[in-house]
């Protein structure tokens, strides 16, 4: 039973709480086969340190501390811990839970009665209420004799307070569903609450007092003193306390409840007689007396110190009052009102219950942490859909909000028009980019180059062929002057007969090469014909060639500076909005990304909704303040059109915004224009890449075709000259020729597979073969060498291939003859590009033919810039 007790440097007597006591009670076994049978072995052996740890804080909490302190801090500890077991661990009678867990708790002021459940509840609900009386027990320790000790007893008796009142909103009902006492019953709970704050105002009473302050004050402080007894005696004398409490207990709060309430008339009479109210300071003094001879009717069982300090307070208050007496007698003359007369007195509280929450909250306990039921994460999964709803739709009103503005904004064509004004004017990001584009590419100023580039190449193609047929030409003089030297003799085939693909080719080359110039022609014509269209592209900026927009030449009223300067001001705040918004919506991700609801789930003991509720409502002031700033820039809107006609107006807008949209149309149109030419002048380009890559190939096998012809020549001189002189030749062949003389076909392909220098015909050593007739009866069939062209000039070996970047024929302004098969070429046609036909003796390995130019042009090659000579 909690006793009285007082504090040996001050008279004033108060009360403090004894503890409840509790039965030994075994938790390790039972919480470690749960966690064993419910997860895993291993699992319970993870949390070994755990289990130990609540074994030793139960067991602790059943011995007695001689610390106060470390009795608390335990206490409180504990309790944390069953609030993260509750969550965890279901102790029940039922069978699935564990069953085996029963906690036992005696009665604090009647140490008969006791209560067992087998629940969690009894268990919390008799910590907090040993929390409550030991912070009661500390407050009483403290030696009240100086200012801030009187204060620090205050801030413990509030302390206590705070703990039966967490008591009473949250465990004590839950602990009455089942066998419980009265200690930890709501009502007992509220009345402990009611008398800790009683002392804790009462301290603060004691301090004020011993500085000295002013009667008035003191009296208030006393009479909230009064009040909180007054409360603490009414909750004792129903039930069920009333029959449960010692009468030496209904005794004191009653005896303290006419004491404070006699002293706040005494020093609230003080404060009347300083202002010469003598009639109400007899008034009050009579009240306060008659309410302590009334309470001192009941003192049976009060201890002595306590009458002792009633019996001054008695004697000052007579005093006074026999001196008023005299004063009104002699000097006011004034009516004294009755006691029922009197408004009350006024109060003042200093003093309140500690909040528990924070000190209790377990969320951040680290005890059984890897433990997570199943109904903890169906609850954070519903929480987290809740919050992302909210996240949702606010971005969505903010993302509405950003996009209403710039509609808005362009459909009155801000900020561009104000830019415009002040000589920040810029084109749309599209046509911006595209002019770019084309400024990157070279521009306009850039073509002319461009065609140099195609001239240089068609130049390079005719000389090639040039060079080509030159080779045939007199290839077919020599062999027309050795058949008029030697006469029939001479059994080779004609030259003619042998070149006719090649000169087909040639020819076919000679017509794309006419029809590709005329193209170019055509092109030419149009660079010139919309070099002022495209003369636009070249300015540098872009944003030089297009219209400003000024102030008007004539003014009547010289207020356009202020028209734009409000406008102006308005789109600043307007911008401020959006920034806001942007800040709002990090700051909703950013909350979101720390918002951790398990551990409070884990530990909560109410309704999931209700820990919800408030949860979410962090958030309300977000969302509030977005509506607010989507409101705001509404109402700015509205502004800013307003200000925005009367701008258009006063600068003559419309005129300036035709006037820029057709110099748009102009630069869409350059552009346009730009890139039709440049694609001609880049299907031109890889044309002649093309082309030139084909006759080069061809005159690579006129060469091979010359050089055959040529061994052949030199050889066929030797014999001729041989039989002249009455050689006998024998062993030929069936086509004529000797057995082991090589035909073209296979002195081509010996050609292709020789050393990489080309014979000499001079110096051709002569062939060891026997002596045989050089010529063949005309019945005889053709030579097999000559017969038919070498299959190396077939045409279908001969066909070019298409060019690789893959432009429709109908939109080529150049032949398509030579687009048949497909030829990878290393990079699209630009300047310094080298195509496939300068490793030509890639084809031919051992062989390396001279550049396709190597005859002196009259343009030299390298100064298009175009081919780079290796």
């Amino acid at each position: 039973m909690a006793a009285p007790a007082s504090s040996s440097a001050a008279a004033n007597l108060m009360l403090a709480i004894h503890e409840k006591k509790t039965n030994s009670v075994e938790f390790y076994r039972p919480l470690c086969q749960f966690i064993a049978f419910n997860y895993s072995e291993r699992e319970a052996q993870n949390l070994e340190d755990d289990l130990q740890d609540v074994k030793q804080m139960r067991s602790d909490l059943e011995r007695p501390s001689d610390s106060p302190d470390i009795r608390r801090n335990l206490l409180q500890k504990y309790y944390k811990a069953l609030c993260v077991m509750e969550s965890r661990f279901p102790i029940s009678p039922e069978k699935e839970h564990i069953n085996t867990i029963t906690f036992t708790w005696y009665d604090a002021f009647k140490n008969k009665n006791k209560a067992s459940q087998q629940n969690i509840h009894l268990e919390k609900a008799a910590v907090l209420f040993n929390l409550g009386a030991v912070h009661s027990q500390i407050a009483l320790s403290v030696d009240r004799s100086t200012p801030s000790s009187r204060m620090q007893a205050s801030h413990s008796f509030m302390a206590s307070a705070g703990a039966f009142a967490f008591l009473r909103d949250n465990a004590s009902m839950k602990a009455s569903i089942g066998q419980s006492t009265v200690d930890i019953s709501a009502e007992c709970a509220g009345m402990l609450e009611r008398l800790m704050l009683a002392q804790a105002q009462e301290c603060v009473f004691e301090k004020v007092v011993a500085e000295g302050k002013s009667p008035g004050l003191c009296a208030k402080i006393s009479r909230q003193v009064g009040l909180y007894y007054e409360e603490a005696f009414a909750a004792l004398n129903v039930a069920p306390l009333n029959q449960h409490f010692d009468r030496t207990w209904i005794s004191h709060v009653q005896l303290k409840v006419a004491q404070f309430y006699a002293e706040a008339c005494y020093r609230y009479g003080l404060e009347l007689h300083e202002k010469e109210e003598i009639a109400e300071e007899i008034a009050r003094l009579r009240s306060g007396i008659t309410a302590l001879v009334d309470a001192k009717k009941s003192t049976k069982g009060v201890a002595a110190q306590l009458i002792d300090a009633v019996n001054r307070l008695e004697a000052n208050i007579n005093r006074n009052l026999e001196r008023a007496l005299k004063e009104n007698d002699r000097v006011y003359l004034m009516r004294v009102p009755g006691a029922n007369t009197l408004p009350p007195l006024p109060a003042a509280s200093l003093v309140k219950s500690t909040p528990m929450t924070d000190i209790l909250d377990a969320s951040k306990e680290k005890l059984f942490a890897s433990l997570i039921p199943d109904s903890s994460a169906k609850a954070l999964s519903r929480y987290t859909e809740m919050l992302d709803d909210i996240i949702r739709m606010q971005a969505e009103k903010l993302q509405q909000g950003s996009e209403i503005a710039r509609v808005r904004l362009k459909e009155m064509d801000l900020p561009d028009s104000i830019l415009a004004l002040e000589g920040n004017i810029t084109l749309p990001m599209d046509l911006k980019e595209d002019v770019e584009a084309v400024q990157i590419s070279g521009g306009p100023s850039g073509l002319e180059a461009e065609l140099q580039q195609l001239r240089d190449l068609r130049r390079v193609n005719q000389e090639l062929l040039v060079q080509t047929e030159e080779q045939l030409q007199k290839e077919a003089r020599e062999d027309a002057q050795f058949r008029s030297q030697f006469g029939t003799r001479w059994t080779r085939p004609q030259s003619s007969t042998l070149t006719k693909n090649l000169q087909d080719r040639l020819n076919r080359f000679v017509a794309n090469l006419k029809q590709a110039t005329e193209s170019d022609s055509r092109i030419e014509r149009a660079v010139r014909d919309h070099s002022a269209l495209m003369s636009i592209l070249d300015r540098q900026p872009i944003e030089s060639a297009l219209p400003t927009l000024a102030k008007p030449i004539m003014s009547l009223d010289a207020n356009e500076d202020a028209i734009a300067g409000a406008l102006k001001q308005s789109l600043r705040q307007l911008e401020t909005l959006g920034a806001q918004r942007a800040g709002l919506e990090d700051m909703l991700k950013e909350m979101k990304r720390k918002d951790d609801i398990l551990p409070k789930l884990m530990t909560s003991t109410g309704s999931y909704e209700d820990l919800f509720r408030k949860e979410l409502a962090k958030y309300d002031h977000i969302c509030e303040e977005i509506s607010q700033n989507i409101e705001a820039q509404e109402q700015l809107l509205m502004q800013i059109q307003v200000q925005n006609e009367e701008f258009s107006a006063v600068f003559n807008l419309e005129d300036y915004k035709a006037s820029r949209g057709k110099c748009y149309k102009q630069i869409s149109a350059a552009i346009a224009k730009y890139r039709e030419i440049k694609e001609n002048i880049n299907e031109g380009l890889k044309f002649y890449v093309t082309l030139q890559d084909a006759i080069t190939n061809v005159k690579q096998q006129c060469s091979d075709f010359l050089m055959t012809r040529n061994i052949q020549c030199q050889e066929m001189i030797e014999d001729v000259q041989r039989q002249m002189a009455g050689f006998n030749f024998q062993d030929k062949g069936p086509s004529g020729y000797p057995s082991n003389y090589p035909s073209v076909g296979q002195m081509h392909q010996t050609q292709r597979t020789a050393s990489p220098q080309q014979p000499d015909p001079q110096s051709t050593p002569h062939l060891s073969r026997p002596q045989i007739p050089y010529y063949h009866p005309a019945e005889q069939p053709p030579v097999a060498g000559y017969g038919h062209p070498h299959p190396l000039y077939s045409s279908s070996q001969q066909q070019l291939p298409p060019s690789p970047y893959n432009v429709p024929a109908a939109s080529s302004p150049y032949p398509s003859q030579l687009q048949q098969q497909p030829v990878e070429y290393g990079q699209p046609a630009y300047p310094g590009w080298r195509g496939t036909y300068y490793n030509t003796h890639s084809q031919h390995p051992g062989y390396h033919p001279p550049p396709p130019y190597s005859v002196p042009p009259p343009y030299p090659p390298h100064q298009s810039g175009y081919y780079k000579h290796q």
